[in-house]
């Protein structure tokens, strides 16, 4: 009995060391997953503005303008673009009436510095100050836009400054759910299931049934645990990528009825 309770022991420290090897090992291994650097499609030109945060590190943003906008659309894009691949589609926002101002995280296109997710989420506020007091937009005038990675500080940034509404487009529960579904290590990212409950301002989820990148469950799941006034859109056969396109009028309409809604 003594030798059997000594293997158990032994199995149980090894099994507790490999877990603990394994979660520090998604640790690192979400981070580059997250956060990957895509290349650099454009160059720095009198379009683009740097913005400056507290610890130095300089980021690009670039605005859209559009006189006839209600609202401006603070768009956080997804873990594969930077500035300049969003601005071969962001101009079909201003033909539907929206103004647009965006921010390449840390690492990407022009953006200096290394991305974690507390800093993405300070720097995407960054963005928020500089589009309302340097552009000089109401927090009415707002409307905060999350793709795919973006929705993860679209919803923090939701949580903690005043907007018109939330768009969540391809957005994840959490980062380490797309991958395992179930909760299985610690120190998952951009946990947004356990913040939309506290929302106060109107939400829009939109979402493809058919996106391989964040299953549809995702916005499912988000959708419901919204308490805020809510609206979806879910586009049968709908992809990760392209969705809009994918989707046509439709999709303006969804997003035309969300803001007049507003």
């Amino acid at each position: 009995m003594p030798d059997l309770v000594l293997s158990l022991g032994r199995i149980i420290l090894l099994l507790a060391a490999t877990y603990a090897l394994l979660a520090v090992g998604a640790h690192y291994l979400s981070l580059w997953m997250i956060f990957p650097r895509p290349p650099v499609t454009y160059e720095l030109s009198p379009d683009y503005v740097q913005l400056t945060a507290p610890d130095g590190v300089r980021l690009a943003a670039r605005h859209w303008p559009n006189p006839e906008a209600k609202y401006t659309a603070l768009y956080l894009h997804g873990n594969y673009e930077d500035l300049g691949s969003i601005a071969e589609y962001l101009p079909k926002f201003i033909a539907e009436g929206h103004a647009v101002f965006a921010v390449d995280y840390r690492r990407y296109g022009r953006s200096e510095g290394t991305p974690t997710e507390a800093s993405t989420c300070a720097d995407v506020e960054l963005a928020y100050d500089y589009l309302r007091t340097t552009l000089g937009v109401p927090a009415d005038r707002i409307l905060i836009f999350g793709y795919s990675l973006g929705g993860g500080p679209a919803v923090e940034l939701a949580l903690h400054r005043p907007a018109a509404g939330l768009v969540l487009q391809g957005a994840f529960v959490s980062t380490y759910r797309v991958m395992t579904r179930i909760p299985v290590f610690p120190g998952d990212k951009f946990v947004n299931l356990a913040k939309v409950p506290k929302l106060k301002l109107p939400v829009l989820v939109i979402h493809g049934t058919a996106d391989v990148t964040v299953p549809f469950w995702h916005g499912e799941t988000l959708y419901a645990a919204i308490t805020a006034r809510k609206s979806h859109l879910y586009v049968e056969g709908g992809p990760h990528t392209g969705l809009a396109e994918f989707t046509g009028p439709r999709y303006w309409e969804a997003m035309k009825q969300f803001t007049d809604s507003l």
